[in-house]
């Protein structure tokens, strides 16, 4: 946009033309310039009355500024007269009475052409407008860049009266932070003459300096006709208001972003607390009701005491830090806020006992953060009141205001939905948990077969508990069964399906199959339970993925033979470290997951030294660290390298080495680590028999005789008696020749095996049978007994306990 320069005083000295009436009204001088003016010379013009030069049409016109004229004392204004040629001209006069001597009386007229006059007014009008009326400010630099002056609007926004400035730099009246943006910038339009537009910053006053005051500058470069430098201009307008709205905004912006980025009620609180004072207040507390931090659902309508989840900057002096209860006053701005379901704003207030139930000692220390301003927002989601936000301003910040609340009001409703949610996350997730650990095994017990160490670590992110298991099993003849597996997916319904599983390896094992046979079992019963709850979820795709993904493995290891056979479905391989340090991963057929069908598993088999570990883990401890699997591997190498520290120790580091500490497990990690041992042989006794009729008593002498060896002899006559049976039906039902066996452990174990794969059967013989009664005599005199069968023929042991020392 253009400016045209403002014109000089059409009235100054030798530019305007004057004349000089005396008491009369008669002309008695005249100036060359009213003569260049209006055409008449002096001498025709001085001695005739001002009617002569006005047309008669404006002779009543004049006539009333003439009344005016004597009336006032002088006069201002555009008057047409008469030119020489009989034309009329439109003149601005200012008119002015003069007393002489004797009292006699003058008036001197000092007259313009009325557009020059009318420019003038213009202009005048516009610089007194710009520093009396104009609702924009106005400050004017010198060349040394202090004020030469600032209007009324400047005046009013800052507070600080016009004149204070005038002489001073910005740094004397304004805060260093905003002091030193506008000295730059005045001094680069200065040196530069490139004007500024529409630049926003902070203009906060150094005698009030906790009032937030944004301003946006637009400056040029002052100069005369002949190009010096007179100085700048600036024009202010304050945009605060603008200014807080926007940030505001940004504040909700930022607030949907920042808030709720994971499930955990007390990172959701500190997110919230975070943002908070990012563009709000001060210092922000969240406080929520102690069912909700623990994952419960508070009761309707209840109150109770508060638990500080949160606190935005950290603060020592803040009379409660996180993880204190914060008791209330049911005066207190926080408690009415919580009975009210409302934001409660207390615009300015002094530090008072009330707001929290707090002891003398800690007002004193609160006193000097000098708060001065609250608002206490609830945290209320699906109707139920999980807490309270509480913001402080503090001495460098203006008080809350209406727009505040209703701010906060906002960004703390989207917060509490985020806090619900994580609560109920917790709260799923602390059920899963419950389900998963009563499902797992206890604390290994001292097994003859195995030293055992075991850890199991639960996810803890968004995706929830995982259906991870482990389980170490005894079985019959001091054998050990070894099981690692994992259900894909998380939450209740991964935690159930592992315990349905886990439950049906433990019954598998119960029956002595081979590691191949009981993974295929297990394959059918995963494929038989998607199949049940397909035809039960109405077409809820989900649920079934909950059942059809699991992966395990699983061994059985025999102390007797130093004989592992391994077999596994989909599951991560097993690593075997031997006494000498060497880590091996065992070439073991993997197999399809559980619930695929239809294809085969292999069982792989080896002799194991003894002290050799055997480690078996699920595919969570491979992945901590980023899903870079073959570091993880190495990692898990070196750890098991040193294979005699004890096994807890060894545990400890492999998860140290391998789940980074500052990240938690995003999903489930189920470690077992089995350190085998060998029986010693004289604490096994071997005999071949023959099939004939004598051989029960053979295997009546030859117990009693080692148990006399082993000082059992509290055991022979009860020993004698199942082996002498069980000889005794090999002979009658079986076929080949038979094997006894004894084995001290931590109980007697009694062995004898045939060629005949049928089972016998425990039944009640009648009174009036001759047979029948030999497996129920051996039930009733051993604590356990039964079956198993291998490729070769049948076992039927028994167990019995040694007498105590």
């Amino acid at each position: 946009m253009h400016f045209s320069e403002s014109p000089e005083d059409p009235f100054a000295l030798g530019r305007g033309a004057s004349a000089v009436l005396d008491d009369l009204g008669t002309v008695v001088g005249w100036s060359a310039r009213a003569q260049e003016l209006l055409g008449y010379p002096a001498k025709e013009v001085i001695g005739r009355a001002w009617q002569d030069l006005v047309d008669a049409r404006d002779l009543p016109v004049a006539r009333s500024v003439v009344v005016d004229a004597m009336r006032t004392g002088g006069w201002f204004g555009i008057l047409p007269v008469r030119h020489l040629d009989g034309r009329r001209v439109e003149m601005g006069f200012r008119a002015r009475a003069i007393t002489r001597d004797g009292d006699s009386q003058e008036w001197v007229l000092v007259g313009a052409p009325a557009a020059e006059v009318i420019a003038w007014q213009r202009d005048r009008a516009l610089l007194d407008g710009l520093y009396r009326r104009s609702p924009i400010g106005l400050v004017t630099y010198s060349p040394d860049r202090t004020v030469i002056r600032v209007n009324r609007a400047v005046e009013k926004a800052s507070g600080v009266p016009a004149e204070a400035p005038v002489g001073r730099r910005p740094r004397e009246f304004m805060v260093d932070e905003d002091a030193g943006p506008t000295e730059e910038r005045v001094r680069h339009v200065l040196e530069t003459g490139e004007p500024l537009i529409f630049t926003e910053q902070s203009a906060r006053a150094r005698h009030d300096p906790g009032r937030e005051r944004v301003v946006s500058v637009s400056a040029f470069r002052m100069e005369d006709p002949s190009g010096r430098v007179l100085g700048v201009a600036e024009t202010i307008e304050d945009v605060t208001d603008r200014h807080r709205a926007q940030r505001r905004l940004a504040l909700l912006n930022e607030a949907s972003a920042r808030i709720g980025t994971s499930l955990d009620v007390t990172q959701t609180a500190r997110e919230l607390a975070e943002v908070a004072v990012h563009g709000l207040a001060d210092y922000c507390s969240v406080d929520l009701l102690k069912p909700v931090t623990l994952g419960d659902e508070p009761v309707p309508g209840a109150s109770g005491p508060l638990l500080r989840a949160a606190l935005s900057p950290p603060e020592h002096r803040v009379p409660f830090q996180e993880g204190d209860v914060i008791p209330l006053l049911a005066e207190s701005p926080q408690a009415r806020c919580l009975s009210e379901r409302r934001p409660v704003l207390e615009g300015l207030l002094s530090l008072r006992p009330e707001w929290y139930a707090m002891d003398r000692r800690r007002i004193e220390i609160a006193l000097g953060l000098g708060v001065h301003s609250l608002i206490a927002v609830p945290l209320v989601a699906r109707g139920l009141v999980l807490g309270v936000v509480s913001l402080w301003r503090s001495r460098h910040s203006e008080p809350f205001e209406d727009d505040d609340a209703a701010v906060a009001q906002e960004f703390s409703s989207r917060a509490a939905v985020c806090i619900d949610n994580a609560r109920r996350f917790t709260q799923q997730q602390s059920a899963a948990l419950t389900l998963q650990r009563s499902l797992l095994p206890s604390a290994a017990s001292d097994l003859p077969a195995v030293e055992v160490a075991c850890r199991y670590l639960p996810a803890s992110g968004e995706p929830g508990i995982g259906g991870d298991w482990f389980d170490v099993i005894p079985l019959s003849g001091a054998r050990v069964a070894l099981v690692v597996g994992d259900v894909v997916g998380h939450g209740i319904h991964a935690a159930a399906s592992m315990g349905r599983l886990r439950a049906a390896v433990r019954t598998l094992a119960s029956l002595d199959l081979e590691p191949d046979e009981v993974v295929a079992r297990l394959d059918d019963l995963v494929s038989l339970l998607a199949t049940e709850l397909e035809a039960n979820t109405d077409g809820n795709g989900s649920a079934i993925e909950q059942m059809i993904g699991a992966t395990c493995v699983y061994a059985v290891y025999d102390p007797v033979s130093r004989h592992c056979s391994l077999a596994r479905a989909g599951h991560p391989a097993p690593l075997v470290t031997t006494p000498d340090g060497q880590v091996t991963m065992l070439d073991l057929p993997a197999g399809p997951p559980l619930g695929l069908g239809g294809l085969p598993f292999e069982t792989c088999d080896l002799d194991l030294p003894e002290g050799s570990l055997l480690t078996l883990y699920t595919n969570g401890l491979l992945e901590a660290r980023g899903g870079d699997i073959d570091a993880a591997l190495e990692h898990l190498h070196e750890c098991l390298t040193h294979s005699a520290d004890p096994l807890d120790s060894t545990c400890h580091t492999v998860v140290e080495a391998l789940l980074p500490k500052e990240h938690l497990p995003t999903d489930d990690i189920a470690l077992l680590l089995a350190r085998t041992r060998v029986l010693p042989p004289q604490d096994v006794a071997t005999w071949q028999l023959p099939l004939e009729a004598t051989a029960a008593a053979r295997a009546r002498q030859l117990t009693t005789a080692k148990l006399t060896e082993w000082g059992l002899t509290e055991l022979a006559f009860t020993t004698e008696l199942v082996a002498s049976e069980l000889v005794t039906n090999t002979y009658r039902y079986a076929a080949g020749p038979v094997t006894l066996r004894l084995i001290r452990t931590h109980c007697l174990i009694c062995e004898v095996s045939d060629t005949s794969h049928t089972s016998p059967h425990l039944r009640r013989a009648l009174s009036t049978d001759e047979g029948g009664r030999g497996l129920f005599l051996v039930a009733q005199v051993t604590e356990r007994w039964g079956t198993r069968y291998t490729h070769d023929g049948k076992t039927v042991w028994t167990e019995q306990p040694l007498p105590h020392a």
